[in-house]
């Protein structure tokens, strides 16, 4: 008789019709809402290893981003401006009104983690915390300029550039943006794998993946420097949990950065684990979680300009 699958364990799944498109997502548990959002070229079954943990003391919602997994995709020439981070943000709020959720805390891996500081930046009265993963700010990485630094992160030039290099790339080798020279593959369970490699085996997904990045850097390029302009910044409590064996934490203080951005300095915490936390290191991710997720804090969440 076999084990009882882990995957998700107590989770529902469904898929919500939105004005903007479909949502594939996973939902479970009681307390106050979090929103956890992926990375690229991930799905929300990143999260697999910590969202049932999680489950323990918020009620967890864990959606694929729209052109990702089962969700839908944004069409990157007809409105290239669906493909922004702006857009998909308002997207995921969608996500939480109609699960009846109107304050929630946001985490994000990576991309992921961009959308959510998005998120908490137009939607400040309806964000209560941020967690951000393994990333950091856009601006910081594309002003500076040195050759070690671009082969290092040659992928973020790599998909701000015009339609159709980027894509042309990816759908040739799209194998080849999974893991990472920092990772162990031994971390990413079967389950999980295949989920991400699903999305990938509909037509042209991975140039379509691509294509909608691609599409969207030019407004969230913009939306970022109107912010610094207006000295917009993040207004909820932030929490940056980073990977010791990773790019950024090799490059960068991630939380000097995010406080640089933010009304208050910004907690960090480096762990032992390359750039996939979620999956490398879930148990020390769900601990710091837990603990910001469930401190106390001031409910006064309006933006600072």
């Amino acid at each position: 008789m076999s084990e009882p699958s882990t995957f998700f364990a107590g989770f529902a799944e469904t898929t919500l019709d939105l004005p903007r498109g479909a949502i594939h997502l996973r939902f479970g548990g009681t307390g106050e809402p979090v929103l956890l959002l992926h990375g690229n070229p991930q799905t929300h079954a990143m999260w697999h290893k910590v969202a049932p943990a999680l489950a323990a003391c918020a009620a967890v919602v864990a959606p694929d981003l729209p052109g990702y997994g089962g969700s839908f995709h944004p069409d990157p020439v007809a409105d290239p401006a669906s493909c922004s981070r702006r857009a998909i943000a308002a997207t995921m709020a969608d996500v939480m009104s109609a699960l009846g959720h109107e304050r929630f805390a946001v985490v994000g891996h990576d991309r992921g983690g961009l959308i959510g500081a998005r998120l908490a930046l137009d939607f400040p009265e309806r964000v209560t915390r941020l967690a951000l993963l393994d990333v950091v700010p856009d601006l910081d990485h594309f002003e500076r300029n040195d050759m070690s630094h671009a082969l290092a992160f040659n992928y973020f030039t790599w998909f701000a550039q015009p339609h159709p290099k980027p894509e042309a790339l990816v759908s040739k080798a799209p194998d080849s943006w999974f893991g990472g020279d920092d990772a162990n593959p031994d971390v990413f369970s079967p389950e999980a794998v295949a989920d991400y490699r699903a999305g990938l085996a509909q037509r042209d997904a991975a140039a379509r993946m691509a294509r909608e990045v691609t599409a969207g850097a030019p407004f969230d390029l913009a939306a970022l420097r109107e912010d610094r302009m207006l000295g917009r910044r993040l207004a909820c409590p932030v929490e940056v949990i980073w990977g010791q064996r990773g790019q950024i934490g090799g490059w960068y203080d991630p939380g000097a950065l995010w406080s640089e951005h933010a009304t208050r300095p910004a907690a960090s915490h480096g762990i032992e684990a390359g750039h996939f936390l979620a999956e490398e290191a879930p148990a020390e991710v769900v601990a710091l979680l837990t603990k910001f997720l469930t401190a106390e804090q001031s409910r006064a969440t309006t933006l600072s300009i």
